[in-house]
């Protein structure tokens, strides 16, 4: 009876051999090329013709806290069925899956080694034109197609059933919307910014209170099929294209979840250009703007590609009265907000940090960046609920300095 095990570069190869994705006489090869905290990624070759294949394989505790961390394996399964489904509302932008093993915990998909992060891109100031009129096709299709006005209320609970997904979930929770807030013991914290998170954060009551309610929103709304951690090192980029990756949190939760993270990573290459040396004034201010624009571009290929999809493809009524989207959107922005608000401040103070503050090694410019960051989403968490246009969520931005 087959059972659970944690693959290694020798036993994936013959698994991988048995599914005759590559010719059976062909030598293959594999290497473990993961660095993130929950899985395994194994790169497997096909050493005659030099076609790849990436596998990836859920372990059952985080890497970044230990085994005492427990995890559920069918977090593997989720991403598989996210990807699938993603891939059936908008066609081409996540990797393919060739394979899935429920036993095993493991994923074999499309190998996209070819293509840049656009993490790292940003962070090399790299600009990609294309990438707005992407992503906001793929967030407005993903999101509104599995939702109610996408699927109708009773497809939408249906398929709901596929994408409980508590343990990840309650690491969103604690990690994201719960400890940074607090001097909890797992946050990790540039010590030359620590007496101004303690008075900024800690001892906010107001911006706790705020924290509280999008906390609640995030486990009480669910409103569509979240990808759960769209980040900008999620994404596969080059010139041509965009590939959405990583989509192991996804679940039912707010809409704004998603977008919101999408906007605060973008924001948090924007304020570590306050601690970088390398690029001159005039560089940083220009790619500064790029940035900010970027963000508005998205938000407006969402909203074309949204009120496209209300007006065309809805399958609740709901959609029918006058002036329904309007209010929906405004809520929307002011959520989307809040969200973006608490990514920026997590990634600053709580557990797992992005390469975009982390890779300034002087710990007192990195700590310039982090105390512009920190103020920028204080304003924008604790005034949310008064932008209602999208270029005020990019003035607010503007106008905070370190």
């Amino acid at each position: 009876m087959k059972i659970y095990k944690e693959m290694n570069n020798e036993s994936i190869v013959p698994y991988i051999k048995e599914l005759e994705i590559f010719p059976k006489n062909h030598k293959l090869a594999s290497e473990e090329i993961g660095d993130g905290n929950l899985n395994y990624v194994f790169r497997v070759k096909d050493v005659n013709t030099n076609k790849t294949i990436i596998v990836k394989q859920a372990l059952p505790y985080l890497k970044i806290a230990g085994d005492g961390w427990k995890l559920t394996l069918d977090r593997n399964r989720i991403e598989a069925e996210a990807m699938k489904c993603q891939n059936s509302v908008c066609p081409g932008y996540v990797p393919k899956v060739y394979h899935h093993d429920d036993i095993y915990a493991l994923t074999v998909m499309e190998d996209l080694g070819d293509m840049s992060i656009l993490r790292k891109g940003l962070i090399n100031m790299k600009k990609y034109n294309n990438f707005p009129k992407q992503i906001g096709k793929f967030m407005a299709r993903n999101l509104f197609l599995t939702s109610d006005f996408g699927m109708g209320p009773i497809e939408k609970k249906k398929n709901m059933t596929k994408f409980i997904n508590p343990e990840l979930c309650d690491i969103t929770e604690r990690l994201v919307l719960t400890n940074p807030y607090m001097n909890a013991d797992d946050n990790v914290i540039n010590e030359n910014i620590k007496e101004f998170v303690a008075s900024e954060i800690w001892d906010s009551k107001e911006l706790r209170l705020e924290t509280a309610k999008l906390k609640t929103i995030f486990l009480t709304k669910a409103e569509a099929l979240l990808h759960g951690d769209l980040h900008t090192g999620s994404i596969f980029i080059d010139d041509d294209k965009s590939i959405i990756f990583d989509a192991e949190f996804a679940f039912y939760g707010p809409y704004s979840y998603d977008i919101g993270l999408l906007f605060a990573n973008i924001i948090l290459n924007y304020i570590s250009w306050e601690g970088r040396v390398d690029k001159s004034k005039k560089e940083i201010e220009d790619y500064r703007k790029y940035l900010l624009k970027l963000c508005n571009e998205i938000w407006e290929e969402f909203l074309e590609n949204f009120d496209y999809l209300w007006r065309n493809e809805s399958k609740d009524t709901t959609t029918e009265i006058e002036g329904t989207k309007d209010a929906y959107i405004k809520n929307l922005l002011h959520e989307t907000i809040g969200f973006c608000s608490c990514e920026i401040m997590r990634r600053i103070i709580g557990m797992a940090h992005v390469p975009d503050l982390d890779e300034i090694e002087d710990l007192k410019l990195r700590a310039k960046a982090q105390i512009l960051g920190i103020k920028i989403a204080k304003k924008l968490i604790l005034s949310r609920n008064k932008i209602n246009d999208f270029n005020k969520f990019i003035k607010c931005i503007e106008e905070i300095n370190f």
